[in-house]
């Protein structure tokens, strides 16, 4: 139990394999030293030889799986060329742990909103410390988006009414921020009421730590009931190779969605305002009060023929104000750990 349950189904993921692969075989040439972040069973690194790095250092700070991956190296025939180190990537010292500074870093340390497994904070250090100016990073990139999602299932599974006939409503404020396993996520049916709006974009290349905050008109294009805030990333490992858990990806990705304190209905044209803010490893989302894009005569007739088949609206003075604890993994998300 003190390996993460998410490394199995990511290791079976082979849509992210195979963009790592791809990744990883443009960016890492012949000669290269390459530091590997998160060494798990291997791949990455291995992924990395096979590309022509004169040398892959990858470091991991579980023993267990360190040992793990140690066996995987040798079974492959490249313990020459890869050097695991039992450390995290913030302890290394070039001329202790690895003899020179590498070309190329690689890593796969994001959570479901990108920040939650710490990567701002450690990329920051491994570009800046343990790596040469001119370094190439796969991932490149990241973008944070929010859109407005429809669930009746999704609300059923983290804030249901009632249990043997007793009323659970006052628990429903501590079900603010819903980590979808993705057996959750292919049953909840979420469905998309507007596009996906930018919310942060992170230059892995290039990170810091700096905080930062933004406010957004997240738009509705039809009719429906807005249950959540849908939170999602895409990275971009290369030029073009792109992954991603949005609403139509599919793998081993967890997703994020924050809940409102109260359903609200929802017309085309219809926006409603969040304001996100994230720091080095957590994103929180507010909620304001929607905006209308229509007129006050206009609304009130199509909302008396919506009514006849969705919820009636809701409170839209309310505030929502939440903080994404994103430390969670698919398999072992009712136990507490981390959400991959």
């Amino acid at each position: 139990m003190f390996v993460p349950r998410w490394h199995f189904p990511m290791l079976a993921d082979t849509a992210r394999n195979s963009a790592y692969a791809e990744a990883i075989a443009a960016k890492v040439r012949p000669g290269d030293v390459v530091l590997d972040i998160g060494c798990g069973a291997g791949l990455t690194a291995m992924l990395a030889a096979r590309a022509g790095a004169k040398h892959v250092y990858t470091c991991e700070q579980q023993p267990l799986i360190a040992q793990a991956a140690l066996k995987v190296i040798e079974k492959n025939g490249l313990s020459d060329r890869i050097t695991v180190i039992p450390k995290l990537s913030h302890n290394l010292v070039i001329g202790v742990d690895i003899p020179e500074l590498a070309d190329v870093v690689i890593s796969e340390i994001v959570d479901t909103v990108l920040l939650g497994e710490g990567a701002l904070a450690t990329l920051t250090h491994a570009i800046s410390a343990l790596a040469k100016p001119d370094a190439r990073a796969v991932p490149e990139r990241g973008t944070l988006f929010a859109q407005l999602v429809e669930s009746d299932q999704l609300l059923d599974l983290w804030q249901p009414l009632e249990a043997e006939g007793f009323d659970l409503s006052g628990f429903h404020h501590l079900a603010s921020v819903a980590q979808i396993t993705p057996n959750d996520f292919a049953a909840c049916g979420l469905r998309p009421l507007g596009p996906a709006t930018d919310l942060f974009q992170f230059d892995f290349t290039k990170p810091n730590v700096r905080p930062a905050r933004t406010t957004e008109a997240l738009s509705c294009s039809g009719c429906g009931t807005i249950h959540a805030v849908f939170v999602s990333f895409e990275m971009e490992l290369a030029p073009d190779i792109i992954v991603t858990n949005g609403l139509q990806s599919s793998g081993h990705w967890g997703r994020t969605a924050f809940l409102l304190d109260h359903p609200r209905s929802a017309l085309a044209g219809d926006r409603v305002k969040v304001t996100a803010q994230h720091d080095s490893a957590q994103l929180s989302l507010s909620v304001h009060a929607p905006v209308s894009g229509t007129d006050d005569a206009t609304q009130a007739l199509l909302r008396a023929k919506q009514a006849l088949h969705t919820q009636p609206p809701l409170r839209d003075d309310c505030d929502l104000s939440i903080m994404a604890q994103s430390k969670w993994h698919p398999t072992d998300a009712r136990n507490g750990h981390s959400y991959h």
